[in-house]
């Protein structure tokens, strides 16, 4: 075959292509080829013609290795821009130390910084509204402070939380109130009796610190108290089988203390439960140094004296981090809605794609797989009983 013959049947292989691509690009709708060719003869064209024109945009007008070499230049020249924006963010960052919130009050707190402790007020700036909380500060914070050279200071930011617990305010349900910030583990503290342990308020919890994202360790207390094993044993058995970590301590007898105190080694925990459970007798059981306020079971109620009327927040001589919050009679579970609590009962996950309708609600539909399994044991029923009192007080 002669050279002219060859480039001849090349060329009309490339047109046939290009037709094939086409009619497969107009198919699939990804591209308009109905825009003119452009001509050989750019150079010579009017104005006119480029103003009218329609002309395919992907077509390439300069050499490959140019049109790399600019993609290289303008990549180089973003991050040449990303460096400079990052240092003028830096630059107008607030001055001044870093430290963290120990205690907070009305309008003021404490921050540590470097071994020593400022009491600050707050800028003026920082708000809690729009941001869905209605406290803009909250023990365990970090945040960047402007000392005043006189043991106090000025909070003039808060920086990102990590992790936080967080319950509906009391007055605004729609709002969250921010308990702690930055921690790394939620104890939860119960007593089998005086007061008579609450599975409920254990089950609030556990979906609170699922859904921030917080491991979730069930301390129950005072097991000098229990008088039948076997009944104690059985209350228990449902978050052993979930592969929950379960304590059994008396701050009495020392039972589960040692336990309990490499629980906390080396970790930032925040302790919640009820009021009289015995949360600051553990804490000074595991850490006697700490020196805390104790106080006994009102006889006339039944309930919790408060030993602690606002989180504190200690270090630990094992190392590791304690705060220890006001004990709570209710806990209300925030920032998830009803169609999403199933998702944090893992056993209700299990048998929930059974159930006759994809939305079922697990309450009163007819051929739910969770309440047949409710009925034929396999799940709990304080459990279950748990995720109705709980969704009931969920918005949709």
């Amino acid at each position: 075959m002669s050279n002219e013959n060859y480039n001849y049947e090349k060329q009309r292989q490339k047109h046939q292509h290009s037709q094939e691509l086409r009619k497969a690009r107009k198919k699939s709708g990804r591209r308009n080829t109905s825009k003119k060719p452009r001509r050989n003869d750019w150079a010579q064209l009017s104005d006119e013609y480029w103003e009218d024109a329609d002309l395919e945009s992907f077509e390439r007008v300069m050499p490959l290795d140019e049109n790399e070499r600019r993609r290289s230049v303008e990549s180089m020249a973003y991050k040449a821009e990303a460096k400079t924006n990052e240092a003028e963010a830096e630059n107008l960052a607030p001055a001044g130390q870093t430290g963290v919130v120990s205690e907070v009050s009305s309008g003021l707190c404490r921050v540590q910084i470097d071994g020593r402790e400022l009491l600050c007020s707050l800028r003026g700036a920082l708000k809690a509204e729009e941001t869905g909380f209605t406290n803009v500060i909250a023990v365990g914070d970090l945040v960047i402070v402007s000392p005043d050279g006189a043991e106090r200071g000025v909070v003039e930011t808060v920086l990102p939380r990590r992790s936080m617990l967080a319950r509906p305010d009391v007055f605004a349900s729609h709002l969250r109130q921010v308990v702690v910030a930055n921690v790394d583990q939620l104890l939860i503290v119960a007593a089998w009796r005086d007061p008579h342990i609450w599975l409920e308020l254990i089950d609030r919890y556990l979906v609170t610190a699922e859904h921030n994202d917080l491991q979730a360790v069930i301390c129950v207390n005072k097991i000098d108290l229990v008088a039948d094993q076997a009944e104690f044993a059985a209350a228990l058995q449902p978050y052993h089988n979930l592969g929950f970590h379960v304590l059994a301590t008396s701050a009495l007898t020392g039972a589960g203390i040692a336990e309990l105190r490499e629980v906390l080694r080396g970790k930032t925990t925040v302790l919640a439960g009820m009021s009289g459970v015995g949360k600051s007798s553990l804490l000074s059981a595991v850490d006697p140094g700490l020196d805390l306020h104790t106080k006994t079971v009102s006889e006339h109620s039944g309930e919790g004296r408060h030993t602690t009327t606002q989180v504190n927040r200690f270090p630990l001589a094992i190392g590791g981090m304690v705060m220890d919050t006001p004990g709570m009679r209710e806990f209300g579970v925030a920032g998830i809605t009803r169609p999403e609590l199933d998702d944090y009962f893992p056993e209700i996950v299990a048998v929930s794609y059974k159930c006759q309708f994809n939305d079922c609600t697990h309450l009163n539909e007819p051929d739910c797989a969770v309440q047949a399994a409710v009925e034929a044991g396999e799940i709990a029923q304080s459990r279950y009983y748990s995720y109705t009192k709980i969704y009931a007080d969920l918005p949709e």
